[in-house]
């Protein structure tokens, strides 16, 4: 971690009383990318929590008028996978119909990105709990570009295997009411393969809880790294991706879910009508009726609803949770990363389930705030003051 970073974090911090002692620290290396090195990083201490993100990914994050998504196919706001040559099309079009705004100092940001990968930067960022990610990325500037943006915020990259070739991308694509609608490329992308022995009990050992992302392109990988997590004791934690994507793969995922290896699950509001849609009918799609099918599946389930917060289920109890920060709302990449970075941290931390929805809310909140799926210092000072007003109590971050 920078200098820079360590102060503005012990700044942000330095207003705040300690009310909780932190969980087992765990650096990071800033490191060179180089072709021929399989393993981004030296070993270390286990980290807590794990993501599991086959694909490193950058993000070309963009706010844009209305014209440009007319052009596109797909519904907005969804995430449609694109070749090199559009992907490259629609970041020369973004260049002609960019909207800027007094509130980036950048009209455009890329960055690390990816579900995944937004989730545990904020954890460890935000919540300073020791996070590594699993995956693969490129020996290409993209990949340089993912290294240093997570290292730089302390997440481990010992379990991340460098590779030859491309490494993914994502343009994300925000319109005037901070909607966004995503165009991925992975396909050509390097990524982690079980059959290579790219994933070992060795990666999972000593971790407690396992981050992974629904999607068909990595299901062999997510279903290598459930059945390895779960010979290791690990929790596992898995989001829905899209609507799109569980309209589509409905079957695979309704298998995840019913063979029980998943611990706690996130879908959005489309995500989860979407999933009840498909499995029971149009006449039950309701966000509630999707939380109770999800909970008989796992142990923990949560539909996130945008604007109206949050409802959540564990065991019989079921909690709702207003949102935070709707009113200042610029773009909404990452929210719901966000907002299970806040969830899982007070799930660590044994808050009760409506603590853990509280504290989602206000790291939900607070990413939505500015451009891009990272929080930037002001808006981590944002957040720890939301919790306090609430009765939160404050994480401990290393300094």
């Amino acid at each position: 971690m920078t200098s820079t970073k360590c102060e503005e974090r012990a700044r942000v911090k330095s207003q705040f009383p300690k009310t909780r002692a932190r969980g087992p620290k765990m650096g990071a290396e800033a490191l060179p990318v180089t072709a021929n090195s399989n393993n981004c990083c030296s070993g270390g201490e286990a980290p807590l929590v794990l993501g599991l993100q086959a694909s490193a990914l950058v993000d070309h994050v963009a706010r844009v008028d209305w014209s440009l998504l007319d052009q596109l196919p797909g519904e907005r706001g969804g995430s449609i996978p694109v070749a090199i040559e559009e992907l490259e099309h629609i970041l020369g079009e973004v260049k002609t119909h960019i909207i800027s705004s007094p509130d980036d100092s950048l009209p455009m940001k890329t960055i690390a990105g990816g579900s995944v990968a937004n989730t545990i930067r904020g954890l460890s960022a935000g919540f300073g709990i020791s996070c590594g990610i699993i995956g693969a990325c490129g020996d290409d500037e993209q990949g340089q570009l993912f290294v240093s943006n997570m290292s730089s915020h302390a997440v481990s990259l010992s379990r991340l295997r460098m590779k030859k070739g491309p490494t993914a991308q994502c343009v994300c694509l925000v319109d005037a009411l901070g909607n966004r609608t995503m165009r991925p490329c992975l396909s050509s992308a390097v990524k982690l393969h079980p059959q290579a022995d790219d994933l070992t009990r060795a990666d999972f050992k000593g971790c407690k809880w396992l981050l992974l992302r629904y999607g068909i392109i990595n299901l062999e990988v997510i279903q290598a790294a459930i059945r390895i997590a779960k010979q290791e004791g690990l929790f596992v934690s898995m989001d829905l991706a899209s609507f799109e994507m569980v309209r589509n793969f409905r079957s695979p995922l309704l298998q995840l879910l019913e063979s029980g290896g998943i611990d706690l699950c996130f879908a959005n509001e489309d995500e989860a009508t979407e999933l009840l849609r498909c499995t029971e009918g149009e006449q039950k799609a309701d966000p509630e009726a999707a939380l109770e099918f999800l909970a008989k599946h796992c142990r923990w389930a949560v539909v996130t609803l945008g604007p109206n917060g949050c409802i959540a289920k564990h065991g019989k109890e079921i909690v709702r949770v207003p949102a935070i920060g709707k009113a200042n709302a610029v773009d909404a990449t990452g929210a719901g990363d966000l907002f299970a970075s806040g969830f899982l941290y007070g799930l660590v931390k044994g808050l009760s389930l409506e603590e853990c929805c509280k504290v989602g809310s206000c790291s939900g909140g607070s990413v939505i705030r500015s451009l891009g799926g990272e929080v930037t210092p002001e808006n981590w000072q944002w957040m720890y003051k939301q919790m306090q007003t609430k009765g939160l109590s404050l994480p401990d971050i290393p300094k």
